[in-house]
């Protein structure tokens, strides 16, 4: 099997785990949208946001670390044990520290005390999980890793349906439920999927003898803490503007932000799977001759994957919003929904781009980088969200996304030259963004809407077409 097939492969197994979670999140976005109120669902958002925060803060970085020394060493053995036995310890004394100060750490962050206990609960089962689910993926089995993730996902929706849909449809007689805090059985379903996921890998806290290496600790501390900073970075780049909305603009119009803002999902879809598979495939093929050649001609299709899907879901946006949000209290936001869209592909030819600083060891650029764009995400919300609204936090997304690409990109060519075909990455994202922005002038007309659509894959088709041709042979 060819290195690419290989890379194929992988991506549409890996895929399976993240587009299959998130179509059934599609449906729970509607369940959601349909049941509570915008500022249930601002609460709802609140809760997923410290959620994204403290899960990066308890990995700390150590899954990606994990990866780049696994692929390399001997020692894989000591590798897993070392990285499981810190992440253990760690979680062990935050799980301490949570219950000696409950009801103080939940007033700090402003959470209600039930909504607070769940969360700790759901932090701390998934945070035990991160590194028997990257031994999955860095051990090759992609299949099983899917199947975990399934599961996990197939009891969230379950339960949502059951406690926001089953009970008060069929007037289920449930102890102690109450119909006027649904939001709170969102964060049960989650907490059950958690417990059954930590169930089901135990069998890897075992699968070797523990040995703990203090020298190998410290190289993956060493290389993982700025991954933990950029991450964090990144959770602010992508959910300050729902903190900070409901602050200033209210829980309401926060609600009815965060609810549009789901309608990015298919290209946050596709920038997960790519990168589920993307991850491991770099650093395995790291030291292979052609490998900067490889990695340009992932990034060239992943452009045309991302762009094509650009346009197309903002063809018809009208169609989406239906099957998402179906409800009109959510939809004065819906104009954000193309700056996320393009704001989305940004961020992952960002990701795609910030190969050269894992495989070089220069993670701090990564932190460098990600603390950039929180500045920008942080400043741009606060100076214009009063003034401008919404629209502000729209536009602060796609500006400080475009400014990581750039800035990764002029320091990857400096020190993990890899030749991208700039020209034609160039010609189809301004092509897509040109054709979405004629497809939303021309408002649900769906056959011109369409055309637009074939005009994009006939561009691709016709720069393509020789190297699509030595594709479908081989």
């Amino acid at each position: 099997m060819s290195v690419l097939k290989k890379f194929l492969k992988d991506t549409i197994i890996y895929g399976l785990a993240t587009v299959i979670p998130r179509l059934m999140n599609i449906i729970l976005v509607s369940l959601h949208t349909e049941t509570l109120e915008t500022t249930s669902y601002s609460e709802n958002t609140t809760f997923y946001i410290y959620a994204a925060f403290f899960n990066v803060l308890l990995t700390y970085g150590m899954e990606t670390a994990f990866f780049r020394f696994f692929s390399k060493s001997k020692e894989k053995d000591k590798i897993f044990s070392t990285a499981l036995i810190s992440l253990l310890s760690t979680t062990a004394v935050f799980f301490i520290i949570v219950i000696s100060f409950n009801e103080s750490l939940a007033n700090f962050v402003a959470l209600d005390q039930t909504f607070f206990n769940l969360l700790v609960g759901v932090l701390v089962l998934d945070t035990l999980v991160a590194i028997p689910f990257a031994y999955l993926r860095a051990s090759g089995r992609p299949i099983k890793f899917t199947a975990i993730k399934l599961i996990n996902i197939i009891i969230v929706v379950v339960l949502n349906y059951f406690f926001l849909w089953a009970i008060p449809k069929f007037q289920i007689n449930f102890p102690g439920y109450n119909n006027t805090q649904l939001v709170t059985y969102i964060f049960i379903a989650n907490l059950m999927a958690s417990l059954v996921t930590f169930l089901l890998l135990l069998p890897y806290f075992f699968r070797t003898k523990l040995q703990f290496s203090k020298r190998i600790l410290k190289q993956l501390l060493n290389y993982s803490w700025p991954i933990m900073v950029a991450g964090l970075a990144y959770v602010i780049n992508e959910n300050f503007d729902k903190f900070w909305i409901p602050q200033v603009l209210g829980k309401s119009v926060n609600g009815a932000y965060a609810g549009c803002y789901k309608l990015g999902v298919f290209m946050t879809i596709f920038i997960m799977a790519f990168r589920l598979g993307a991850e491991p495939f770099f650093f395995n093929h790291a030291k292979e001759k052609n490998a900067t050649t490889t990695y340009a001609f992932i990034m060239k299709y992943f452009v045309i994957l991302g762009c094509a899907m650009l346009v197309f879901i903002i063809a018809y946006l009208d169609v989406f919003k239906v099957i998402l949000v179906d409800n009109p209290d959510y939809w004065i936001a819906l104009e954000i929904v193309p700056i996320i869209l393009l704001a989305n592909l940004c961020l992952g030819i960002y990701f795609n781009l910030a190969i050269w600083y894992k495989l070089t060891d220069k993670t701090r650029y990564g932190m460098y980088i990600s603390i950039f764009g929180a500045l920008i995400t942080i400043g741009l919300n606060i100076m214009f969200v009063k003034e401008i609204g919404f629209m502000a936090s729209a536009w602060a997304t796609l500006i400080t996304y475009v400014s990581m690409m750039l800035v990764s990109y002029l320091l990857g060519q400096k020190y993990y030259p890899v030749p991208y075909d700039i020209k034609k990455i160039l010609l189809y994202l301004v092509s897509a963004t040109l054709l979405s922005l004629c497809a939303l002038k021309t408002h649900q007309n769906y056959y011109l809407n369409t055309f637009f659509v074939l005009v994009f894959l006939g561009l691709v088709v016709m720069v393509e077409k020789k190297e699509l041709k030595q594709l479908l042979n081989r």
